[in-house]
């Protein structure tokens, strides 16, 4: 590794229903899938079996919610009001179904996959991967804080004690898998992570950030790393890279404090 460089793994944040507000959490399991147990392991669909998710419906921003510990219960509420609703994920599934119907105006159903959840991805399900860096350095670009613009792109692993896109060396320029590691787990880095409509907009609010995609391609062609291959990027709407897990490492888990290595020739 680079002796100015000391990465280990600062946070990890699940998402436990597609969409919904994130938790930080201190260690995760990897699953057979190279999914992270709880990650989007729910998701709202309509009538149609399309997903009710952030690409969809900017309302979907003002739900707040909030896990139990063991993730059985989940507490509902609208951005901007104390009324709270707490419902059982297995036992109150219908209830629950009826609160988002009623919210969105249409029939909503709640599904579960504990095998791999619901990624983007289905192809690199594992967890994402960014740098703190990398995250203040663009909430710079709009005067956001950290903490917003960690919401807006929602990734499951940070890397601290690097410098910002340091994670764009955790993929490889002619497109095969590059192995690193984050404690016990082993990961391949498989590409950019392609950003959807979700960034562009208030994490609470749903709100649209005027010309937000238009400045961000501006910043991260211009910000990009000279020894990052630019031919893995078709556009520069991308951040964050999308991983799979090495089956030898599946049932470990990372845990925040976790160094992370890797041999970038």
């Amino acid at each position: 590794m680079n002796g100015k460089v000391s990465p280990y793994l600062a946070r990890i944040d699940l998402y436990p229903i597609k969409s919904l507000d994130g938790v930080a959490v201190e260690a995760a399991t990897v699953l057979p899938s190279g999914s992270l147990q709880y990650d989007r392991a729910w998701a709202l669909f309509d009538q149609t079996g399309k997903f009710v998710n952030g690409k969809r419906y900017a309302s979907i921003h003002r739900v707040r919610s909030r896990f139990s510990q063991d993730f059985g219960h989940i507490t509902l509420r609208l951005e901007n009001t104390g009324k709270a609703q707490t419902f059982h994920l297995k036992h109150d599934v219908t209830v629950l179904e009826n609160w988002f119907s009623a919210y969105f105006q249409q029939p909503v159903t709640l599904q579960q996959n504990t095998d791999m959840g619901f990624p983007d991805d289905t192809d690199s399900p594992g967890p994402t991967v960014i740098s703190t860096a990398t995250l203040q350095t663009v909430a710079d670009w709009y005067g956001l804080s950290l903490e917003a613009m960690r919401c807006r792109f929602r990734t499951n692993l940070e890397i601290d004690g690097v410098p910002a896109f340091w994670e764009d060396r955790l993929f490889s320029a002619a497109g095969t898998p590059l192995d690193f590691q984050i404690g016990d787990v082993m990961l391949q880095g498989i590409n950019p992570c392609q950003r959807c409509v979700v960034p562009t907009r208030d994490a609470l609010t749903g709100e649209a950030t005027p010309a937000f995609q238009k400045k961000f391609i501006q910043q991260r062609a211009a910000t990009l790393p000279a020894e990052v291959a630019r031919s893995r990027f078709n556009h520069f709407y991308r951040l964050a890279v999308n991983t799979r897990i090495a089956p030898q490492t599946v049932g470990s888990s990372v845990q925040v404090g976790d160094r992370v290595s890797f041999s970038p020739d």
